[in-house]
């Protein structure tokens, strides 16, 4: 698969922690990912840690590297992670199944890995549940299955209304259904509703993203999510555009359509809390990903999974038959490790969270980085005032905004 994870330092096989990272425990939320590594089909712009039965071959046969024995793999991952954590009374805030395509699992296997964490850790009252889902994934009875069994926020993997364009994504699902599951979603008593789109895929005019975004505002979502097209190395996209075969995103494209969601968002009730992300009220906002911007707990289950703890950040092997067997010996499903130091924490703060509607505390700045903020209000980038927000054209150029704050 084309993402590659990172070298990192030897992981204790026993998945032990250092004492000084479980003793931070409890300071800040905790929350669980768990990632379902399967697809019914590989989309062409795609480099997650995902995989096709096809890909897969007879290695899917192999116990808890298919989809059939996926849940119990990631429930002893579950117990696995409850016994290194120790005794701690932590409860879990936030959960998150995504992949992949999570929905293809049974109903009853994510319910399942669900009850689990609740066993293990127990949930803060006001437990976010998440699930993504692709809209041909489920049905009425799958989503009420889901409701009843915990989960209580969706994230629909809309990406586009226009036919052509999910062609070019190699979208199976006919755009039609995605206002019919958020309907059954509504009716089986989902709190919260959320949409994906992409924009500035090869083909997209105008008229086709703003037809998309009219489309995703029709089903009333209570989130979006609308994320620019990145043409990752090594997927079939990449491949396509080095034959010529499509156009590479244009940056101006890209950034009329970033300005024409955020009308269309801010028209329809729903306000920015992070560069790609609207909700339409405080309440709506991704917790779980909340957490990861600004550095809370969290443990990743399933292959290539990431996990962070006091510090100490961890992944797991990434293909699902070595981490099957992991698994299934009993021992760390992690590949390797990074402890942390303050500089690192320091500058992964600037780069997320200059990224926040919340912003970024100008005490977070070294010198040199503070020297740059005058510069920045003047042309527009970010606001007045402590912590550092951004612009309107802030937004749109963020990553030069974060290098200009990390000289």
């Amino acid at each position: 698969m084309p993402s590659v994870l990172p070298e990192g330092d030897p992981a204790p096989v026993d998945g032990s922690l250092p004492a000084a990272a479980l003793a931070t425990l409890g300071q800040r939320p905790l929350g669980v990912y768990v990632h379902v590594p399967f697809c019914s089909v590989r989309c062409g712009y795609c480099d997650f840690n995902t995989y096709t039965a096809t890909e897969l071959g007879r290695a899917g046969d192999a116990p808890g590297a298919s989809q059939a024995t996926y849940a119990d793999a990631a429930i002893a991952e579950i117990r696995f992670a409850r016994s290194v954590l120790g005794t701690a009374d932590v409860p879990v805030s936030t959960v998150f199944l995504g992949g992949g395509t999570p929905t293809l699992l049974p109903p009853a296997d994510l319910v399942r890995i669900l009850a689990t964490i609740d066993a293990e850790f127990g949930f803060t009252d006001d437990v976010e549940v998440t699930t993504e889902s692709n809209p041909d994934s489920v049905d009425r009875a799958a989503l009420a299955a889901l409701r009843e069994g915990g989960f209580n926020r969706i994230s629909f993997g809309m990406q586009s209304a226009m036919p052509h364009v999910l062609s070019v994504l190699d979208r199976t699902h006919d755009p039609r259904r995605v206002p019919q599951v958020v309907a059954w979603a509504r009716e089986a008593g989902f709190e919260e509703v959320s949409l994906d789109l992409i924009y500035g895929t090869p083909g997209e005019a105008a008229a086709d993203w703003r037809a998309s975004l009219d489309a995703a505002l029709a089903c009333a979502p209570d989130h979006v999510s609308a994320y620019a097209l990145i043409v990752e190395e090594g997927t079939a996209l990449a491949r396509q555009v080095r034959r010529g075969e499509v156009p590479m995103p244009d940056d101006d494209d890209l950034a009329d359509k970033y300005v024409a969601a955020d009308e269309a968002l801010r028209a329809a009730g729903l306000d920015w809390y992070e560069v790609s992300n609207w909700a339409r009220r405080p309440a709506s906002a991704c917790r779980h990903n909340v957490g990861y911007w600004t550095g809370s707990d969290w443990w990743g289950v399933g292959p290539g999974a990431h996990s962070h703890v006091g510090g100490v950040r961890w992944w797991n092997v990434k293909h699902p038959t070595a981490y099957a067997a992991r698994i299934g010996r009993g021992v760390s499903a992690a590949q390797a490790r990074e402890t942390l130091d303050d500089e690192t924490r320091r500058v992964e703060r600037v780069l997320l969270e200059t990224r926040l509607r919340s912003g970024l505390p100008a005490e977070v700045l070294d010198d040199a980085g503070r020297t740059t903020v005058p510069e920045l209000v003047g042309r527009g980038l970010v606001e007045p005032g402590d912590p550092l927000v951004l612009t309107m054209r802030g937004r749109l150029l963020a990553d030069a905004v974060v290098r200009d704050l990390l000289p």
